[in-house]
């Protein structure tokens, strides 16, 4: 359960790089965040979703402190992250989120045994004795089940399963009040992301952890979640209860997105949406969803929506929703694959 404390509040934020590949004198960006608005509050879990290149990743990097954004503020416990010094950043942000990667074959040193990974944090921060830290280690280890006679090998000689294990161990050496897991099991065999999800989830429970749950796979993120964000092209578009999607869900993209997941009691039937995603470097103006999208119009080209809080039932939703065109609370999925089939192929082309 979540006391309502931000711990991490994003105003604002854009990230933009250069366009790999286009030399040192190209003019080409990629926009990978735009004007993020963002709160992770104590004991909460936040599933981000969105397709490929969406910026889910570049979100998580930005609330750990491994990117440092274009423009905007990231305040962690009311402080701006990046007026700090180095030392603060490293006490605040170092000691108090920790980050769970998506491959531990690559975020893991290889030639370190588990025993030293697990340490380092504890060394690099000065934490306790030298037996201290050996104690601690020994209940990360157990913390995460995982026997003691693995504390001296190496990650290459670990299955998947316990190389993100020790991930997850190391990501709570130092008690993190938040922890972002960016696709933390898509990288596993499918027998094993059952159990690391339920041992994640097992964990944020035990210790009160807020979580940050980035993930391509939506239906587990609902299933995880008290709060589901979904990304487009760099843009924060809806932000909803994890109760009230999809069917509640007001953002034509997030029902679209959800429609495209099978179901193990119905056919899949998905709102169609036309053409491909847009290029990051030379993102549509407006909405950027509108060259996608069977509700858009003119207004949709020519400014970015302002945010909208949702409603359900006649009141007031604790969601928000940025779109032009909302789809009303409570349409079937049905309804909307005849709307999206019925758009005219002249109105979907005026709007790429």
């Amino acid at each position: 359960m979540t006391d309502g404390t931000p711990i991490i509040r994003l105003r604002d934020v854009h990230v933009v790089h250069r366009a790999r590949g286009g030399g040192v004198f190209s003019r080409e960006r990629v926009y990978a965040l735009t004007g993020a608005d963002l709160v992770i509050r104590a004991g909460e879990t936040v599933g981000v979703v969105g397709e490929s290149g969406c910026g889910k990743s570049t979100l998580a990097k930005v609330l750990v402190g491994l990117q440092r954004p274009t423009s905007g503020e990231v305040s962690i416990d009311g402080r701006d992250v990046w007026s700090m010094s180095a030392a603060e950043r490293r006490l605040h942000i170092g000691a108090g989120v920790g980050m769970v990667f998506q491959d531990p074959a690559t975020s893991l040193n290889r030639r370190m045994p588990v025993r030293e990974i697990l340490r380092d944090p504890l060394d690099v921060h000065r934490r306790g004795t030298k037996a201290e830290r050996e104690q601690r280690v020994d209940e990360l280890m157990a913390l995460v089940g995982l026997p003691r006679s693995v504390a001296d090998v190496l990650p290459s000689q670990l299955s998947g399963g316990q190389r993100q294990r020790v991930s997850i161990a190391r990501a709570l050496a130092l008690e993190p009040g938040l922890v972002i897991a960016d696709e933390p099991t898509s990288a596993l065999d499918v027998s094993v992301r059952a159990q690391i999800l339920n041992l994640l989830l097992d964990l944020k429970d035990r210790l009160g952890l807020a979580m940050v749950f980035v993930s391509h796979d939506i239906q587990t993120v609902k299933r995880v979640s008290d709060r589901v964000v979904t990304m487009y092209l760099g843009r924060i578009v809806e932000e909803t209860p994890s109760s009230l999607v999809p069917g509640q869900a007001q953002h034509p993209y997030t029902r679209a997105l959800f429609s495209a997941t099978p179901g193990l009691l119905s056919p899949l039937d998905p709102i169609p949406l036309a053409g491909p995603v847009p290029s990051a470097t030379r993102p549509p103006s407006g909405c950027p969803f509108r060259t996608r999208c069977w509700k858009a119009t003119k207004v949709c080209a020519e400014e970015f929506p302002a945010a909208a809080a949702g409603t359900v039932n006649g009141g007031h939703a604790p969601h928000v929703f940025r779109c032009h065109h909302p789809v009303p609370g409570g349409t079937s999925d049905r309804q909307l694959v005849e709307l999206a089939r019925s758009a005219t192929p002249s109105a979907v082309e005026e709007n790429q």
